[in-house]
């Protein structure tokens, strides 16, 4: 079917009643997240944590799968990857991150941004398409559903309109959680690369609240609704280019966005309540090593080693090797060799991470 991309802004107005309604329990619950985030002192422990998850959900929709298992050890070990899979996850999570610090830093996300995060993905190094070909086909019956713009002139002019209308608010006063569903609409409409259009336009999700300042950290891991609701997110996607079902889509997104906050809200509570557990057993069972940094080690890395340690807390290795075995004794960690080398799993936080990509 023929569908020709509109310049954004759209043409017609998106902000109604259904619409209205759904965007303040969204907002509500996307502000409940941004202050309960601050619970955790240490944001880094959030985001290596929370940006894995989101990976490896964007991933699966993309029918790349890996394990919580495969995942974590290749957290741990970055240059010695459990799957092609992890590896894939593992990039997506540099990309968001790599992201993430470049759009806090310049408060815009350009169309630089968007290459580099694609770029990142070690999918393709082509950059925007150039030549024709490129259809979508259903998986499923091989019917070619649609062909995305084929001309790298348009291709380039339509991503330029949209790289304006990210970030020149005087386009539209549309409220952003309504830019940012028609703004990934937009991009996976445009479709300009050859491969990993669905992991970065869910990437320009996330790195878009950041510069709205409606997330500090890219937290919100939306790819799981889409997963969980995978069959409807492509039904949407190409509704609205056969039948124009605008407020159906922007309603899928905003539902999306109040779920997910407050699954995630769910998840942060439980770190925070199982690192107080662990700051009390190990201050009471073990106090000459506690330290703030040692605690903050062991849920930054839910798989964690000896070398983490030593790195962090800048103690030599037999020091690191005594503190991890003297954790293991009062059953705060477990361990486990693989290959070669111990790994040391914090096994209430895997849990409850994998329990949450389950929900």
């Amino acid at each position: 079917m023929n569908y020709t991309v509109p310049s954004l802004p759209l043409s017609f107005d998106l902000e109604t009643k259904p619409v209205l309604k759904k965007l303040t329990s969204a907002h509500r619950a996307l502000a409940e997240l941004k202050g309960v985030a601050g619970i955790i002192p240490n944001q880094s422990i959030l985001i290596n944590t929370l940006s894995l998850q989101e990976a490896k959900d964007s991933s699966a929709i993309e029918n790349i799968i890996t394990t919580h298992d495969d995942l974590y050890h290749s957290d741990a070990l970055p240059k010695d990857f459990s799957s092609l899979a992890a590896k894939e996850v593992y990039s997506y999570a540099l990309s968001l991150r790599s992201g993430y610090e470049k759009v806090k830093k310049t408060g815009i996300l350009t169309n630089n941004d968007i290459l580099e995060t694609q770029l990142a993905l070690g999918t393709s190094s082509a950059g925007f398409r150039k030549l024709p070909g490129t259809e979508l086909k259903n998986e499923r019956t091989g019917e070619v559903v649609y062909r995305p713009p084929q001309d790298e002139a348009l291709i380039r002019s339509l991503m330029n309109n949209l790289e304006r209308f990210i970030n020149d608010d005087s386009l539209s006063n549309t409220d952003p959680l309504i830019k940012m569903a028609i703004i990934h609409h937009q991009f996976e409409s445009i479709h300009p690369f050859y491969d990993g259009n669905g992991r970065t336009g869910r990437i320009i999700n996330i790195l878009y609240l950041v510069k709205y300042n409606l997330l500090d950290a890219p937290i919100l891991y939306l790819s799981r609704y889409i997963n969980q609701n995978k069959n409807e997110y492509y039904r949407l996607l190409q509704a609205v280019r056969t039948h124009q079902v605008w407020e159906e889509w922007v309603l899928y997104m905003l539902e999306g966005v109040e779920q997910i906050s407050r699954q995630t809200i769910c998840v942060i509570q439980g770190m925070r309540d199982l690192m107080q557990q662990h700051k009390h057993k190990i201050r009471n069972e073990l106090p000459k090593i506690y330290s703030q940094d040692l605690l903050n080690n062991l849920f930054r890395h839910p798989y964690t080693k000896i070398d983490f340690v030593m790195q962090e807390l800048h103690v030599h290795r037999n020091t690191a090797t005594k503190y991890l075995d003297d954790l293991v004794l009062i059953g705060v960690l477990t361990k486990h060799k693989i290959s070669s080398e111990n790994f040391y799993l914090n096994s209430a936080l895997f849990d409850l991470l994998r329990k949450a990509g389950r929900s």
